[in-house]
């Protein structure tokens, strides 16, 4: 039988948030839904979950001693990451003294290195990859580009959201993507994967979720993804009998040697009925928004209730449903969302706009979310709704 405490006391189910942004922000919601308390941790002031928590915390979360001091403070009940940047050897130390992490402090730690994750996919469970090489400097990039042949994939092993990934198609463009993987990547002067290109017809993301009834799927889910960061998602993906199974059996594979209990989200390249592993994530995926209102249970709830033990007895799709990503451009401070009524107009259309403090550069911002009775119909109307939307300076 599952016990669940009440907030604020000291018998409460308490539940830390590593990572407060949009997705942290819809676990945070759906755990309060079940009476658990949430205390939502983060690198800036003012993150989309801190908004939603019972309380929050501000520290660097890849600072072992910081990082150690906050959890010997809060002993929570579970420490959910849901970022990379994380000192993972600190929830190894503290797993082992009996606390949850979600799903486990190595499945954690192996998944926020792409190297630990593709050799362990590729060279121990016998996944079918593309072909890779993982190099050090310059000069090793060199000697991977010609033996893999142009074009190639180049990425850092420790980053996330297509930063510093680039493609290289001419010999002169090394050296330009070696620069460009260093300055995106969360350690200084790191190691950098290099992969040939796979002849694929389209890319899936598989929901996979380890539960206390054994591991379940959620329909797949197609994604459009510009540099590495993803745009557009929308649920059911057609694909072959064939390759979803293999597909299932791969995401099988992998998730039971990470262990654990939670969603993943394991991506795949697809053409006809060969599928590809490309990488896998421990906690709810971006391009699974989407299930916020394609299926009866989201993502983000299927996760709250696989970490809590708690039953799922079935997951329910509800039809063709799609997500645009809403862009912020520029330097913003304290943004404002124009355009709002206008995204809504359209029936069958929803938005989440993440309440994020500002805008470097360009952020994702918000979410629309729509339904259809085709996939097509579904991704026109969101991103019809989407486009509306202007995040601008505020006024005044």
């Amino acid at each position: 039988m599952i016990t669940i405490g009440t907030p604020g006391t000291p018998n409460a189910t308490r539940l830390l948030l590593l990572g407060a942004g949009e997705l942290g922000k819809e676990v945070a919601l759906e755990a309060q839904r079940l009476g658990v308390e949430v205390i939502a941790c983060d690198s800036y002031e003012g993150a989309p979950a801190m908004q939603v928590a019972h309380r929050s915390r501000v520290l660097d979360m890849t600072d072992p001693k910081a990082l150690g001091a906050l959890l010997r403070e809060e002993r929570p009940s579970l420490v959910v990451p849901e970022v990379e940047a994380i000192a993972t050897s600190v929830l190894l130390d503290f797993e082992e003294e009996g606390i949850q992490i979600v799903p486990t402090a190595r499945a954690t730690r192996l998944t926020m290195d792409r190297e630990g994750i593709r050799r362990l996919a590729a060279e121990e469970l016998g996944l079918r990859t593309s072909t890779y090489r993982f190099c050090s400097d310059p000069d090793e990039l060199q000697e991977a580009v010609a033996h893999l042949g142009l074009p190639v994939v180049v990425k850092p092993i420790m980053s996330s959201s297509g930063k510093g990934q680039s493609v290289i198609r001419t010999p002169s463009e090394v050296r330009q993507a070696w620069d460009h993987a260093q300055g995106a990547g969360r350690v200084a002067e790191g190691r950098i994967i290099v992969e040939s290109f796979v002849d694929f017809e389209y890319e899936i993301t598989l929901l996979t979720l380890r539960h206390a009834g054994g591991t379940s799927f959620c329909s797949p889910i197609g994604h459009r993804q510009e540099e590495g960061d993803y745009h557009e998602s929308w649920q059911p993906h057609p694909m072959s009998e064939a390759a979803l199974t293999e597909a299932q059996r791969m995401a099988r594979a992998v998730t039971d040697d990470l262990g654990g209990r939670g969603i993943f989200g394991v991506e795949f390249f697809v053409s006809e009925d060969t599928v590809w592993f490309s990488e896998v994530s421990p906690r709810p995926h971006d391009t699974g928004l989407v299930t916020l209102v394609s299926q009866e249970l989201s993502e983000f709830a299927l996760h709250v209730r696989a970490i809590l033990g708690l039953p799922v007895p079935v997951i329910r799709q509800l039809g063709p449903a799609a997500s645009a990503v809403i862009l912020g451009r520029g330097e913003l401070d304290g943004p404002v969302y124009r355009g709002v009524d206008q995204a809504l107009e359209e029936a069958d259309t929803e938005l989440r706009l993440f309440g994020k403090p500002n805008v470097r550069g360009y952020r994702r911002m918000g979410v629309a979310l729509a339904r259809g009775t085709t996939i097509e119909e579904a991704r026109g109307r969101a991103l019809r709704s989407a486009r509306y939307v202007e995040v601008a300076a505020r006024e005044g």
